[in-house]
């Protein structure tokens, strides 16, 4: 076995990352060219601003609750809720409370899923 290679291990994701007073954390869980994958805490009234990304994003919502608008439409995320927010588009997080999520952002051109 490679010694550098990450052996698979099961994670709690609600217990992988803590809420600081007044801050946005985050931790990074996977980086490569396909994509990232990160887990973020917002404390409170602690946000991300309206901006766009390039590529899809999917966010997973993983304790607490938060207003997503995407494109001037606003979502509800709660724990175990999910929201394609697409390249290109404006968006924000306003949490409503303290909210932890998972962010996947996938790399490339989005094809659509079939139904």
């Amino acid at each position: 076995m490679d010694p550098q290679a990450t052996i698979p291990e099961a994670h709690n994701l609600k217990q992988m990352l803590q809420y600081q007073e007044k801050a946005v954390v985050s931790r990074m869980l996977v980086k490569n060219p396909a994509g990232s994958v990160t887990l973020f805490a917002f404390d409170g009234n602690e946000g991300l601003s309206e901006h766009t990304a390039p590529y899809d994003a999917l966010v997973v919502g993983i304790e607490g609750r938060a207003e997503i608008p995407v494109g001037g439409v606003m979502h509800i995320v709660s724990e175990g809720d999910s929201l394609l927010m697409p390249a290109n588009i404006p968006h924000a997080i306003k949490p409503m409370g303290g909210f932890k999520m998972l962010l996947v952002m996938i790399k490339g051109e989005a094809k659509q899923a079939a139904s």
